[in-house]
């Protein structure tokens, strides 16, 4: 699947689809940027692990009742069902690969409230 274009998601930060594919249900790969001083609304992803792979910024993740820094070249694994959010706290926009297994299917997003 070739590279969609840049969309607005409602987790709070903007989407570029690189390969999600019902041909390929093992996995998806999409870049994810979320703009400075804001934060994505908790979520958990329904039977589907994730990994975000950080490719530009700094950034403050929360996975379950742990919450780290983390930055460029850094991998975080967020296991399925676990609630998890992500905050840019550096002075350009955070960009990583969100990498989904099985592919990340929007019926799987659940939002939670705080």
């Amino acid at each position: 699947m070739a590279k969609t274009t840049e969309y607005f998601f409602k987790e709070g930060c903007f989407i570029e689809e690189w390969h999600n594919s019902s041909a390929d249900d093992e996995m998806s790969v999409a870049r994810v940027r979320v703009e400075v001083n804001k934060t994505t609304k908790p979520h958990l992803l329904r039977n589907t692990k994730e990994r975000y792979v950080l490719l530009d910024g700094t950034a403050q993740v929360t996975v379950g009742p742990k919450t780290w820094m983390v930055e460029q070249g850094d991998i975080v694994v967020i296991p399925p069902n676990v609630v998890q959010k992500i905050q840019n706290v550096g002075s350009s926009d955070l960009v990583f690969l969100a990498i989904c297994t099985p592919r990340f299917e929007e019926q799987n997003y659940q939002e939670i409230l705080d």
